[in-house]
């Protein structure tokens, strides 16, 4: 019993531990956003201020146009996620359910496209987004986006429809049920723990895109969108670094926000929820 409360305590205290490492980044960032200018500046390097300030907030939100930037970071992630989770699910409820010629090889390009890296497809994407006349417009960043989130979201989903039994869909058929009726309102809220999972990626990597916004949106300031916003900051001689952690905290509000509403669906999932 000795050996397993020691065990006990060395796993928690290792888990502790990593906790503090992966949290530290975070807990400095807010600490600079409300640190004083003197304080940001010093060499002196303290986990910890004696006098808080709301200055870098207020230089943030005294920006212009920020609330633009913040709504266009919302429409954009918004859009991504909602058009990710419909078109993976009945994408996914396809590969599954149908028969047909290639799927194995089209189930084989969806993880090859996860290992192309976004950096080797900006050049082409930059020229597609230009003939299709999307430069300077949110829709240059809502189309990459979607398209990089839903090879991976497909091939998540894939397991948690390959999980319903055939028979339920069977039951539902001699039940009167037509096919589009099983789709959405017995499979679909089946696989939801799915969908909020793949949400939280194409969300995240969505909120925090700052490569394609920069590469597409050239001229049209005001389709920026929050990562963009930090370039206020950055100047050529003397960076303020107060205000970039402040912008950076405030948009790590919303992803924190996203999580804690879907945390309890990300750790559901189909067991006993299905019965044959």
């Amino acid at each position: 019993m000795s050996r397993f409360r020691i065990r006990r305590l060395l796993t928690e205290g290792a888990t502790l531990l990593i906790a503090a490492v992966v949290a530290f980044p975070l807990y400095w960032m807010v600490l600079s956003a409300f640190r004083p200018a003197g304080e940001i500046q010093s060499t002196e390097a303290r986990p910890w201020t004696l006098a808080p300030s709301l200055d870098s907030f207020r230089r943030v939100f005294e920006q212009q146009d920020f609330g633009r930037y913040l709504l266009n970071s919302l429409f954009v992630a918004g859009t991504v996620v909602v058009a990710s989770a419909v078109i993976a699910f009945l994408a996914a409820t396809a590969v599954v359910r149908f028969r047909f010629r290639f799927r194995t090889t089209l189930l084989v390009m969806f993880l090859v496209a996860q290992t192309v890296p976004v950096e080797a497809l900006t050049i082409p994407l930059f020229f597609l987004m230009r003939d299709l006349g999307q430069l300077n417009t949110l829709g240059s960043l809502i189309l990459p986006h979607l398209a990089f989130s839903l090879p991976f979201a497909i091939w998540m989903l894939r397991g948690f429809v390959k999980a319903v039994p055939e028979a339920l869909e069977e039951q539902a058929a001699l039940d009167g049920a037509s096919r589009a009726r099983f789709l959405w309102t017995i499979l679909f809220p089946l696989v939801f723990p799915g969908l909020v999972a793949t949400s939280v990626f194409s969300f995240i990597s969505t909120w925090n895109d700052f490569l394609f916004a920069k590469s597409f949106l050239i001229s049209d300031t005001s389709q920026s969108t929050l990562p963009m916003a930090l370039l206020v900051f950055f100047q050529p001689e003397d960076n303020d670094w107060g205000g970039i952690m402040a912008a950076s905290t405030v948009m790590t509000i919303p992803v924190l926000v996203f999580f804690v509403l879907v945390q309890r669906r990300l750790v559901s999932g189909l067991g006993g929820a299905v019965k044959d």
